[in-house]
């Protein structure tokens, strides 16, 4: 856990980049989701959705940079990224089991950093 704390700043900048990298489903949205889930949508629709749900997690992932270098924000940063990697991880598990072979690295990925940043969050809580 003393890994975690010290060195969270790190760990966010470095999954912040990672996660900014779904820019790529926002400017490609047929590309990126081949990448992240082997299949593909069509239409004026999905170019919204898609694009629109890219961009989101893009912010989270600039987020996530922004809260490693601003440390009276990291808890709020920290709190919106686990839920909206939880989100993902639940619905890909609940809806998306014919995608798992294709989404596991980013389900697996997200997972970890749920725990790790709940983690961050419950061992500053006990320091304080």
């Amino acid at each position: 856990m003393k890994f975690i704390f010290s060195n969270i700043k790190w760990i966010m900048l470095g999954s912040g980049i990672i996660t900014c990298s779904m820019l790529l489903s926002a400017l490609h949205p047929s590309l990126g989701l081949m990448l992240t889930f082997g299949d593909t949508l069509n239409g004026d629709l999905a170019n919204i959705i898609v694009r629109n749900w890219a961009a989101l997690i893009t912010i989270v992932g600039g987020m996530l940079i922004y809260g490693a270098y601003n440390e009276p924000n990291r808890n709020l940063v920290l709190v919106v990224a686990s839920l909206s990697k939880s989100i993902f991880v639940l619905l890909n598990l609940i809806y998306g089991s014919s995608f798992l072979m294709k989404s596991g690295i980013a389900l697996v990925f997200d997972s970890i950093l749920v725990i790790i940043f709940v983690s961050y969050l419950f061992l500053q809580k006990s320091k304080k």
